[in-house]
């Protein structure tokens, strides 16, 4: 290696800086400078300066110093000395330009000399980087505010209310499992409702998320206990189909942080196999279980996961202790299927890849027979918008599991409870622990060993149970339920409709009397093409139920003679003897009811609260006519009496007109918006495509204006669904005017699905709208640019774990670039002016084109070169991996963008922790009573035992510290107090440098302070784990990970901040190797943007690496001997020994 001083004080005074430059390029002595002089030149200290030179011609003929102690240096004579030109020098270091051409050494040295000196100040930037660093901190305030307050949904929650009881088994112990005393199992019981503490209906286990309770199950446990006892245990017709009451085991964890460890999320999924198997046993049990023993034994337990413990519950498939065929149901909620929330540990990742492949396979087999998840359906329910704790894209199946055996569902999707959730409210929200009860007592069959219905019924239940019931592929039960009702009508006291008349009913029970009213169904060519809907805010009454209206569809009766002996369970009588009737054979409309939130002048949301009026949900009917065949009539029964509130709209409408589909490109949409007018003889309701918006990352605004009603009250105003189907969102705007459209679509990062998206899939709007009004209205709908910045926060929090150090590896390249050159190391604010003005922008726009260049998501064909990616079949599912997870050509302004934010952030980091050394060098040096100088003096007459440590103790230190991390301690822990390490260096180094400037102190400060910044930035991936560590110190589990004890992940790091505790300046390079550093640091840069996302954990390894090398260009400036050692660990200046090799 080729290196030259930069330490002593005759390199000082040389050090070769060009302060010639081209127009417009910065200076060390321009304002901007990081670097300024103290006073000018005195011809007697430079005469001094020669005088103090004279040295032996050995000591002349000695090669230069390449290790710089940053101490102050000693005369001869052991007194304490500045040398002005040394003192000079010392600040130098002018501000370079990037290219910085390299005048010969001679010339250099005589401009060096005759420098003007200047005082330093480490606070001075330049105008380019404040203005770059003020965008970037003012973007960064922008998406925080855009996300705190645009376009958040509404808190509808209602709180639920329970007596929770806990019982625990004990016997469940080190027999069972070896994590016996860090986990355990209990048994829910609602007070009041489930007093004994055995165990006799059907079980269910809930795991809980990353540093949740056990206790979190009380809530839906409780509405189960409650539900059946209220309800179930009086209906027959459940009993009979095998309902049982559900028996609520969960798990205490101890609040681990399964997010943040892969061991850890292996530990558990070990113990919940262990626990499941357990549970199964205890049903065997005649002293614990109070089953009827003609009931089959139990061989399954039923899953319901929160956050991470749905994670869990998917990695118990790939345990070996694994029981086959023990889980079949799986309800998760706020889980992230598709990608680990965090990526600081490697474990996780590897566990991500493993399980969601081990899915993919399983169900990629041809033959059920085969497949080992054939009878398990998944369903994971996403809380939306508000969810701020796991981004609710990241729930999503479908690039997972097929649409036959699970599906993503948004809680704002389900009906009546039509709200979006936190990532805790999600277990206790009051409205939704009902539809989850509810919907597990609908798949529940204590007939059978799996104690739950075969999986095709399963996910019709569930789908019925949370889908709003108007996705296209809905199974209406009218073609398949037999005539239940058997109804006749007066001829001359019903009303037939002419076809295709709309009907209206603005009050019920106007006529004083039951009344029926005929709609002729269309046939035949003018059927094509034509779909039914009914619209009302009053209930629809099932067969046999005593309410306000009915809903039928209706043949003549009997139309043949083989119908005439049919049994009716319903008789609807309203001929009154009096005159000729007609009979009909009539069906039933209500299984088939869509409920919609109620819209009305006096509703706000969809949803109430407590102290809120509850105003009942619209019913909603449609059907194609497909599904009507055989069928004549729609008979609609007004069963009031007497004048009653309520109202119905009724009509048929052709698909093609109540449809409007709109390709729009998202510039042009950004730059003009898009105006609709549905004209006034439109349908009652009518649904708007725009297939062209999918992602994530936008906000939309949409407005309504032209509803008018002239003289007739409006019995609703417009009621808004905005819905994609993959996955299952759906949103309601009720009373809408003024619309705050943003979905979970495309999202950066997730994976493809596993079935390619239609054309035509996007956006889609449906109206309804007040029929009556005979008033067109015109949409208007726009990108909310402000609210669209928002959006980012959840998709991209992650970035500033990986993004930053593409930022500060530049830098540091370029200040060893110049130090190689100059032997002078500028400073962190005035090289990062160096990138900004070249290498920063190059790259971020080369970056742009790699991202434009990588194709549009999901393309069929494209495979991974990289190993560490999956590929299943024709779909790449680590596409989205790289850079900003998106190749959209839409978003290319994403990596300049966060580019420039992260450039704001470093800069105040940099500043940040400037501020922080300053003032605690400041209070160091009071607590400290005597000048640097002085300490230095009386150092030198201490006896030994009040020296700095020798290298001896520190290497034995050093010793004992990677004895302790193999065994105890992981290295994340060290990694933490190699960061106080390096800080308290930074502070003696800030205080040397202030007290006496010299080039080399100045140097060896700006080093130390660069090397703390990126510590600082790697810390956030060491803190997860840590906490993980002491958390398991907290409940006694010293069982250790091997994953935490890897010396070599932590080594060079402490010989790198053990090197500069003893105040050793890393020499400059001035050979071929120096292009090595370069190398790696732009190395570095490069990977943490494209790959740092993805995968986090590889930041702590590069940084590791270039720690590893900086360690060895400490080390190989002497020979390994003694001599190269000494300087590191000695507390004594190092003078005039051997320092170093020459080139």
């Amino acid at each position: 290696m080729q290196r030259r001083s930069s330490g002593s004080s005759e390199d000082s005074a040389d050090v070769p800086v060009k302060t010639s430059r081209p127009q417009g390029q910065s200076r060390l002595n321009d304002a901007n400078s990081s670097f300024r002089h103290s006073h000018d030149v005195r011809q007697s200290n430079h005469h001094h300066h020669q005088n103090s030179g004279t040295r032996s011609t050995s000591a002349r003929s000695r090669r230069p110093s390449s290790n710089t102690n940053w101490r102050p240096s000693h005369s001869r004579d052991g007194s304490t000395e500045k040398s002005p030109i040394a003192t000079a020098a010392h600040l130098a270091p002018a501000t370079l330009s990037p290219d910085y051409p390299i005048d010969n050494e001679r010339t250099l040295r005589s401009r060096w000399k005759n420098r003007q000196i200047q005082p330093w100040n480490p606070w001075a930037t330049s105008f380019l980087t404040l203005f770059i660093s003020t965008l970037g901190i003012s973007l960064l305030f922008t998406v925080l505010y855009s996300a705190v307050t645009l376009h958040c949904d509404p808190k509808g929650c209602r709180m639920s209310w329970m007596s929770p009881s806990y019982a625990k088994f004990s016997d469940f112990d080190t027999e069972h499992t070896r994590f016996a005393t860090k986990y355990s199992l209990y048994l829910y019981r609602e007070q009041g409702f489930d007093n004994s503490p055995k165990i006799k209906g059907i079980p269910v286990l809930f795991i809980p998320g990353n540093a949740g309770s056990y206790k979190q199950v009380r809530s839906i446990a409780s509405e189960s206990a409650r539900y059946f006892h209220d309800v179930l245990q009086h209906d027959s017709n459940a009993l009979n189909g095998g309902a049982r009451s559900l028996d609520f085991f969960t798990v205490d964890f101890n609040e681990d942080f399964t997010a943040f460890h892969g061991q850890t999320m292996l530990d558990q999924a070990e113990y919940i196999n262990e626990a499941i198997r357990y549970i199964l046993s205890l049903y065997l049990d005649p002293k614990i279980s109070e089953r009827d023993p003609s009931l089959p034994d139990p061989s399954s337990v039923i899953i319901l996961g929160h956050s991470m413990g749905g994670i869990v519950a998917r990695t118990m498939f790939i345990m070996p202790n694994y029981q086959a065929d023990s889980v079949n149901t799986i309800i998760t909620m706020s889980a992230p299927h598709a990608r680990p929330p965090v990526t600081f540990d490697p474990q996780i990742v590897s566990i991500y890849n493993d399980i969601n492949n081990y899915w993919r396979r399983a169900y990629s087999k041809k033959s059920s027979a085969e497949n080992s998840l054939n009878q398990v359906t998944l369903v994971s329910i996403a809380g939306g918008g508000l969810d701020t704790v796991v981004p609710s894209d990241y729930a999503g199946l479908e690039s997972i599991v097929p649409e036959t055996h699970g599906f993503t569902a948004f809680t704002s999707t389900i009906p009546h409870v039509w709200t979006s959730m936190d990532h805790q409210a999600i277990t206790w929200c009051d409205q939704f622990r009902k539809v989850i009860v509810r919907a597990l007592y609908d798949v529940v069959d204590n007939r059978g060993r799996s104690q739950t219905k075969p999986r095709a019924d399963r996910m019709r239940a569930f789908k019925k149970r949370f889908l709003t019931g108007l996705e296209s592929f809905v199974e209406k039960t009218l073609p398949e339920a037999a005539p239940s009702t058997l109804l006749t009508l007066e001829d001359h006291a019903t009303t037939v409709l002419p076809a295709d008349e709309r009907l209206v009913l603005r009050d019920l029970g106007s006529q004083r009397r039951p009344k029926a009213y005929l709609l002729p169904l269309p046939s035949g060519e003018l059927a094509e093409g034509k779909k039914f809907t009914l619209l009302s805010d009053s209930y629809l009454d099932r067969p046999g139920e005593d309410g306000k209206l009915e809903v039928l569809f209706c043949s003549l009766f009997p139309a043949h003679a083989g119908q005439a002996n049919l049994p009716f369970s319903t008789q609807i009588d309203l001929s009154n003897d009096s005159g000729p009737s007609t009979k009909f054979a009539c069906k039933n409309t209500a299984p088939d009811v869509v409920s919609l939130p109620a819209s009305s002048r006096f509703t706000k949301e969809t949803f109430f609260k407590e102290d809120e009026w509850q105003i009942p949900p619209f019913s909603y009917l449609e059907y194609d006519m497909k599904d009507a065949l055989g069928y004549e009539f729609v008979a609609i029964v007004d069963k009031n009496t007497s004048p009653t509130a309520g109202w119905l709209v009724a009509e048929f409408s052709e698909k093609a007109a109540a449809r409007v589909t709109r390709h729009i490109s998202m510039r042009r949409l950004l730059s003009f918006g898009l105006s609709i007018h549905l004209p006034a003889t439109r349908p009652m309701v009518t649904e708007v495509k725009l297939p062209s918006v999918q992602s994530s990352l936008l906000a939309h605004n949409l407005k309504i204006e032209g509803q008018t009603c002239n003289d007739r009250e409006q019995m609703f105003t417009p009621l808004v669904r905005q819905y994609i189907s993959e996955p299952y969102e759906s949103k309601y705007f009720v009373n809408a005017e003024d619309v705050e459209i943003s979905l979970h679509g495309v999202s950066p990062y997730v994976p493809p699905p596993m079935k390619s998206r239609p054309s035509d899939d996007g956006l889609s709007l449906q109206f309804w709208t007040d029929p009556t009004c005979d008033s067109g209205i015109s949409i208007h709908i726009t990108i909310d640019s402000l609210g669209s910045l928002g959006k980012l926060y959840m998709r991209y929090r992650t970035i500033f774990a990986s993004f930053p150090l593409l930022i500060v590896a530049l830098v540091l390249r370029k200040q060893f670039q110049v130090y190689d050159s100059t032997r002078v190391f500028i400073p962190f604010s005035e090289s990062l002016d160096f990138c900004l003005r070249r290498s920063l922008p190059m790259l971020l726009l080369s970056m742009t084109l790699l991202s434009l260049s990588m194709g549009q998501s999901g393309s069929p064909g494209s495979k991974s070169p990289w190993f560490w990616q999956n590929n299943t079949g024709a779909i790449d599912f680590a596409q989205n991996d790289l850079l900003v997870g998106t190749s959209d050509p839409f978003f290319w302004f994403l990596i300049p963008m966060i580019g420039i934010i992260c450039v704001g952030v470093c800069l105040g980091l940099h500043y940040v922790a400037q501020l922080l050394i300053w003032l605690l060098s400041t209070v160091y040096g009071w607590v400290s009573s005597q000048p640097v100088i002085q300490q230095y003096e009386k150092k030198r007459a201490l006896p030994p035992f009040t020296t700095p440590s020798s290298p001896k103790r520190r290497l034995v230190t050093g010793l004992v510290v990677l004895v302790f991390i193999s065994i105890f301690i992981p290295y994340q822990f060290a990694y933490v107090v190699a960061c106080l390490v390096q800080l308290s260096t930074a502070i003696r180094a800030n205080r040397v440098v202030r007290e006496i400037p010299s080039l080399a102190n100045s140097n060896f400060n700006n080093y130390v302070h660069s090397i703390f910044l990126l510590m600082l930035w790697i810390l956030p991936i060491n803190l997860p784990t840590l906490v993980v560590w002491v958390r398991n110190l907290t409940v006694h589990w010293f069982t250790a990970f091997s994953s935490l004890h890897n010396v070599l992940s932590i080594l060079p790091f402490i010989l790198l901040v053990e090197n500069l505790t003893a105040g050793k300046m890393i020499p400059p390079l001035t050979g071929r190797l120096r292009h090595l550093t370069n190398v790696i640091f732009f190395g570095v840069a490069i990977y943490a943007a494209i790959y740092g996302v993805s995968h986090g954990y590889m930041i702590h390894r590069l940084v590791n690496l270039i720690a590893a090398w900086l360690v060895i260009v400490h080390f190989t400036c002497d020979s390994w001997a003694q001599s190269g050692t000494n300087p590191m660990f000695d507390g004594e200046p190092v003078e005039d020994h051997k320092q170093g090799k020459n080139p």
